[in-house]
């Protein structure tokens, strides 16, 4: 089908499924290798075909040690906290989990069951 003003007419398709979000928070001055390791990870999500991976970077934080990292002192800036967030399937993210343990020294993940949207369109006809 065709508009006048606008051409074919697409219509958005929305599926859902049930998945898991996996956090993963680690300070941007670790390493794995030559790489950061915020970078090494999301290579491995990339290379076992994982759906998505995002980075964010904190302003502040302080964990286990107590130690503030923030943003707002120019010597600790180098230092600051990194969230690598994925969202998969269940079965996607449990396959991963394992396999962090050959890339992450320390730090602190979580699991939290989400539901899955996806926005697609296609043309109508």
């Amino acid at each position: 089908m065709t508009s006048p003003d606008t051409g074919p007419v697409e219509d958005t398709v929305r599926t859902g499924s049930d998945g898991l979000q996996l956090r993963i928070f680690v300070h941007e001055a670790l390493r794995h290798g030559p790489k950061p390791l915020y970078a090494a990870i999301v290579e491995l999500a990339r290379r076992e075909g994982l759906a998505g991976a995002t980075v964010f970077r904190g302003m502040e934080a302080y964990g286990l040690h107590r130690h503030l990292h923030t943003a707002r002192l120019v010597d600790l800036s180098d230092d600051l906290p990194s969230i690598v967030e994925l969202v998969d399937t269940r079965e996607a993210i449990r396959r991963f989990v394992p396999l962090l343990d050959q890339v992450i020294p320390h730090g602190t993940a979580t699991l939290s069951p989400v539901h899955l949207v996806k926005y697609s369109t296609r043309q109508r006809t």
